[in-house]
């Protein structure tokens, strides 16, 4: 498939336990008024063709307003993490790119998703941003491409669970975040409540 003729989706992962946390971080509300949820939702909706919204089995869906969500819920009892819930996004849509992001990035913008997007070149299977706290590849904003789906699928089987270890042993070109602090995240209320007061 050409890379013209190739779709782009969009997969909010939402479906974290937010155990330090203590609530379901996709239904904090963030200083713009929306919910992370829509927040990451409106931001893939302005750049991917479809969006898709990955939670776990058993949890509650998060409030959308607006737009039409395909909602993908990982198989009951398991315990995978995120890397499950890009699987069965490219399973379900295996002849599409995607741009994979956290719910919880909460100082993302519009202009570093369509920076990646942009940058991306046709025989990368990864292209991600570089994590400003410790170089690593971000996983969680992120493009994936549709041929990288069998490298997903093996790891899933064999229980090499990290897509960021992934991302690391197949090549992922890193990118700069053109925005400082955009892949910034909170995943305690002490966290939560210096985001919402700065």
């Amino acid at each position: 498939m050409s890379e013209v003729s190739k779709k782009l989706y969009g997969l909010l992962l939402a479906g974290g336990r937010s155990t330090r946390m203590g609530c379901d971080k996709a239904t904090l509300i963030h200083p713009d008024g929306r919910s992370l949820a829509q927040r990451g939702l409106d931001l893939l909706g302005g750049i991917c063709e479809r969006v898709f919204l990955s939670v776990r089995s058993d949890q509650d869906l998060p409030v959308i307003e607006g737009g039409i969500v395909s909602i993908l819920r990982d198989p009951e009892g398991s315990n995978s993490g995120p890397l499950v819930g890009i699987v069965m996004a490219m399973r379900e849509q295996p002849n599409a790119d995607w741009l994979v992001i956290a719910c919880d990035l909460l100082r993302l913008d519009q202009a570093s998703l369509e920076y990646l997007v942009k940058a991306h070149e046709p025989d990368e299977m990864f292209l991600a941003y570089e994590s400003e706290r410790d170089g690593k590849p971000e996983p969680l904003c992120a493009y994936y491409a549709a041929q990288a789906l069998p490298i997903l699928e093996a790891a899933l089987v064999e229980g090499r669970l990290s897509p960021r270890d992934l991302l690391r042993e197949n090549h992922c070109r890193l990118l700069s975040p053109p925005v400082h602090g955009a892949l910034s995240n909170a995943n305690t209320p002490d966290e939560w409540h210096a985001f919402t007061k700065s």
